[in-house]
């Protein structure tokens, strides 16, 4: 039996990616990633899968009402965009001993 020393898995979108959904409401939309939840392989992306919430008055929020807040969104449902434009999928190789994400469809190193 093999032990895993990670339990969370490889992601291959990280905050400050900009994304592509393909599946889904929101589907051609594009958004910069602003958080990740690997656990839930879930991912935050700025205008995309923006819901409405109801907030009560506070002491920092005196007013209340109604905020609009990105959702998470399921990474399967979205797609790197590399630095020509084009959704690509995402591979990993080393380069001066040090692991880089590449753009499968172009072949150059993503820059996060």
């Amino acid at each position: 039996m093999e032990r895993r020393k990670n339990k969370q898995p490889k992601l291959n979108i990280r905050k400050g990616d900009i994304v592509r959904v393909i599946a889904g409401d929101y589907r051609g939309q594009q958004g910069r990633v602003l958080s990740v939840v690997p656990a839930e392989r879930r991912a935050f992306v700025e205008g995309v899968n923006v819901a409405t919430k109801h907030t009560r008055p506070t002491s920092q929020n005196t007013q209340g009402g109604i905020v609009k807040k990105e959702a998470a969104i399921h990474i399967s449902n979205l797609m790197l965009i590399d630095a020509k434009g084009n959704a690509t999928r995402v591979g990993r190789r080393l380069e001066d001993d040090k692991l880089v994400r590449y753009s499968k469809k172009s072949g150059e190193v993503i820059k996060s």
